[in-house]
C-alpha cells in the first residue's frame, strides 16, 4: 500500500490524531472516554492535522470560536495548548477581547476569567492595561482608516451606510471601540485579527459577516486558503453546520 492511500485510511487520520492531541493536550484533552476516537480522527486527525493554515493560527481561530460560543472548560484547556504553542499570554488576551466586539463585552469577561486560572496556575500575570487615551474623533478616523482598508466600498454599504439614521444610533460606536481602538491594541497584528473576525463570525452563525470579513482578510495579508482553512477550524468546536454555511456564502466572493 502506498504512502498516499496509508493517508485515506481511519486508521492514519486516527495516528495523526493522537499525535496532534498530544502535542498540544499531552495524554488528556479532557474528553470523555467515548468521543476519544472520534475527536482524533475528525479533530486533531482531519481539521487540527490539515495543510493551509499554521498550527499557531489554527489556535488563534479555536480560542476566538471557543470564547465566542463560551465553552469555559474547553478554552481554559486550549489556553494552555496556546501557551506551549508560543503564544503569549498579551497574544491569548487580546483575541478574548476581540471577540467581545462579537459575542458581547460579557463573554469576553468571562473568557478572560477562565484563562486567567490558567495563567495563575502557571505564575502568569495579565498583561497591565496601558492608557488609552485618544479622543473620540481620533477614534473615529482611524476606525474609518481600516474599514476603508479592510472592506474598500463596502465599507459604507449596508448597516454601515453614513446615511442610515437606523444603524446609525449604534454603528459609530462600532467604527470607534472596534476598528479604532480594539484592532488597534497592542498583542495582534492585523492579520490575527482579521483570523480571530472570521472565526468568531463562523462560530456565531452570522454568515454575512463571514463573507464581509473573509473577503477582506485578503487585504490583511491572509490568502484564500487560510480563510478557508479557519472557517473549517471551528468546525469541532461551533459544528459543522455553521461552518459549511460560512463556506457557502465565502464561496460566493472568493470563488468555489
Amino acid at each position: 500500500m502506498t504512502t498516499q492511500a496509508s493517508a485515506d485510511t481511519r486508521a492514519f487520520l486516527k495516528a495523526e490524531g493522537d499525535a496532534m492531541r498530544r502535542r498540544l493536550f499531552g495524554t488528556d484533552d479532557g474528553a470523555p472516554a467515548v468521543m476519544r476516537t472520534l475527536n482524533a480522527e475528525v479533530g486533531y486527525g482531519a481539521i487540527w492535522s490539515r495543510p493551509g493554515l499554521a498550527l499557531d493560527d489554527r489556535m488563534v481561530c479555536a480560542l476566538a470560536a471557543l470564547a465566542a460560543v463560551q465553552r469555559l472548560p474547553k478554552l481554559r484547556r486550549h489556553v494552555a495548548a496556546a501557551l506551549g504553542l508560543g503564544l503569549s499570554v498579551q497574544a491569548i488576551i487580546e483575541i478574548l477581547i476581540q471577540i467581545g466586539i462579537y459575542a458581547g463585552f460579557a463573554a469576553s469577561e468571562e473568557a478572560i476569567e477562565a484563562a486567567g486560572t490558567v495563567f495563575a496556575d502557571r505564575g502568569l500575570s495579565l498583561p497591565e492595561e496601558s492608557p488609552r487615551e485618544d479622543s473620540l474623533e481620533e477614534l473615529t478616523a482611524r476606525g474609518r482608516q481600516l474599514m476603508a482598508q479592510l472592506h474598500g466600498e463596502r465599507a459604507t454599504q449596508g448597516y454601515a451606510a453614513p446615511g442610515n439614521t437606523v444603524t446609525g444610533s449604534l454603528y459609530p460606536l462600532a467604527i470607534q471601540y472596534g476598528y479604532g481602538e480594539i484592532w488597534f491594541r497592542p498583542g495582534l497584528d492585523l492579520r490575527q485579527r482579521a483570523l480571530v473576525a472570521v472565526s468568531a463570525f463562523t462560530a456565531l452563525r452570522l454568515d454575512s459577516q463571514v463573507r464581509k470579513f473573509g473577503q477582506s482578510a485578503l487585504n490583511m495579508g491572509l490568502s484564500r486558503t487560510e480563510v478557508i482553512e479557519a472557517v473549517i477550524q471551528t468546525a469541532p468546536i461551533s459544528g459543522f453546520a455553521p461552518a459549511l454555511n460560512a463556506l457557502g456564502g465565502l464561496s460566493e466572493v472568493l470563488g468555489d
